[in-house]
């Protein structure tokens, strides 16, 4: 196993009413940014909690962060730090709100261009302090250092990561997600399910507890997803949602074990040039990187199929077989197309997304770092 570095310092706030504790976590001096995408919050009511909260501070908004933010879009936002002195970020929404201000956060005290930080690996060397109301669960951004940002100007998606930019507290109240559209609920259910995925169909390791831990995600997203459909208002199927997708990439499972990615790497390419929906994309991309490397990932298909999906008796190539047709109608049943087809993309996208694997640098791709982006490329194939 590999060596354990586990360190989260964000304070989970977690259950109805826990909007009025930010007042508390935030000091009554500072100068408060608060980021936010469209008008959701306001019809639903949180818009009025956290103002409440915040009732007598000094507080500038930040409105009309997009899915899939773009690094342009954000250059208003660090106009208003600089000219208002703000020294603490509220993100109020789900992953993209986060992520635009953990950016922001960082552009405000790092030398480099805010770009760099992404596409030139400029190091973070420092970060306002951020703190998030979550109103979509599915990135687990609101509970660890990293940021997935987009540069339409250039076609790309790429993600940085710092010790800088975790939150200091985020709120998790499962009220707040009652009235989300159904395909983002869709969205985030599977985004969860491939992000554990990432970190637990390699090899194995030695990380029994890992693997437990992650099938009890798995377990718990396959169960209760297609439930949070059915009852969108039902309380505790959606705490028992927003817990997962939240511990699905805080740093705990992902610890002594080996992780892949690859599904990641090649859907911010579809993200970033075809615009689909970050979860869509993975759900297109997963199941073909599981045919494709099904003898290399053998040994944690079968386990995954046996622990989470109760396949049995049959033999490995069958079980592997049904595996992967279990993964395909779990994010089906979510109402989530599994091939490129169905996005309107066709074979000749194939080269240009192997192109762009190779302008940003995903040479080796994988648990074992032996997937090219030509390999890369014979994947999505599989996936037309």
């Amino acid at each position: 196993m590999r060596n354990f570095n586990f360190q989260n310092p964000t304070r989970i706030l977690f259950g109805r009413g826990q909007i009025e504790a930010i007042a508390e976590q935030i000091p009554t001096e500072a100068r408060i940014l608060l980021v936010a995408g469209g008008g959701s919050i306001r019809e639903n009511g949180v818009l009025d909690q956290v103002r409440a909260a915040l009732e007598g501070r000094t507080v500038h908004e930040f409105w009309g962060v997009e899915p899939n933010p773009d690094i342009a879009a954000l250059t208003p936002a660090l106009d208003i730090v600089r000219a208002e002195s703000i020294d603490f970020i509220l993100a109020v929404g789900g992953g993209s709100v986060i992520d635009s201000a953990k950016l922001i956060a960082a552009a405000a005290r790092t030398e480099a261009e805010p770009w760099a930080i992404l596409a030139k690996g400029a190091r973070v060397t420092g970060a306002l302090p951020l703190g998030v109301v979550l109103t979509l669960p599915a990135t687990g951004s609101e509970s660890n250092g990293a940021a997935a940002i987009s540069n339409r100007e250039t076609g790309q998606k790429l993600v940085f990561v710092s010790q800088l930019c975790f939150p200091r507290f985020a709120v998790l109240d499962p009220e707040t997600t009652f009235s989300l559209p159904l395909h983002q609920v869709s969205n985030g259910i599977a985004d969860a399910f491939v992000h554990v995925l990432e970190q637990y169909l390699t090899y194995p390791a030695g990380g029994l507890l890992s693997d437990r831990l992650a099938e009890a995600l798995l377990i718990t997203l396959k169960e209760q997803g297609p439930l949070a459909l059915r009852e969108p208002t039902n309380y505790e199927v959606r705490a028992n949602l927003m817990w997962a997708a939240s511990l699905s990439l805080n740093g705990l499972i992902g610890q002594g074990v080996p992780q892949d990615w690859t599904t990641h790497h090649i859907g911010h390419e579809l993200t970033a040039l075809f615009g689909l929906d970050h979860a869509r994309s993975l759900a297109v991309v997963l199941p073909a990187v599981l045919e494709a490397r099904r003898q290399q990932k053998a040994e944690k298909l079968l386990q995954f199929g046996a622990r989470v999906f109760g396949i049995s008796g049959t033999s490995d190539a069958e079980a592997i077989d049904a595996t992967i047709a279990q993964t395909v109608a779990f994010f089906e049943s979510l109402g989530i197309p599994t091939r490129l087809s169905a996005h309107g993309i066709n074979e000749d996208a194939i080269p240009r997304i192997v192109a762009k694997l190779k302008f940003n640098r995903r040479l080796r791709m994988g648990e074992r770092l032996d997937i090219t982006p030509e390999e890369a490329g014979k994947i999505l194939a599989l996936a037309l």
